[in-house]
């Protein structure tokens, strides 16, 4: 049987919350000022907001948690793609951050 209701609150530790906040900060660089993507950058602003309030749990909207999961999955297959294309010095810093969306991705947004 299917579940009715999903519990979109989730218990990240310092490293997770550094790591999705910076992943949130740089969304909100690229999507700042433009008019089109109005509720994508309201919707990033809440979740940093969330990630820097210092609280133990982190509880997301489900609008939020789609946001996130889809724009997070969407930069991990990315960097996957572009890492073959990447020179050796750019390859250190990329792997172990693929390395880490992929375990975060894995834990907290996959179905």
């Amino acid at each position: 049987m299917k579940q009715l209701f999903k519990n979109y609150s989730y218990e990240f530790d310092k490293n997770e919350k550094k790591i999705l906040s910076t992943f949130c900060k740089q969304i909100l660089k690229q999507v700042e000022g433009n008019k089109q993507f109005f509720k994508e950058e309201k919707v990033f602003r809440s979740v940093l907001d969330k990630m820097e309030s210092g609280e133990e749990a982190v509880k997301f909207t489900k609008e939020e948690y789609f946001a996130f999961k889809n724009q997070f999955g969407n930069n991990l297959k990315h960097l996957k793609k572009e890492l073959p294309k990447t020179g050796f010095f750019k390859k250190i810093f990329i792997k172990p951050l693929i390395k880490q969306y992929e375990i975060l991705n894995k834990k907290y947004f996959e179905d």
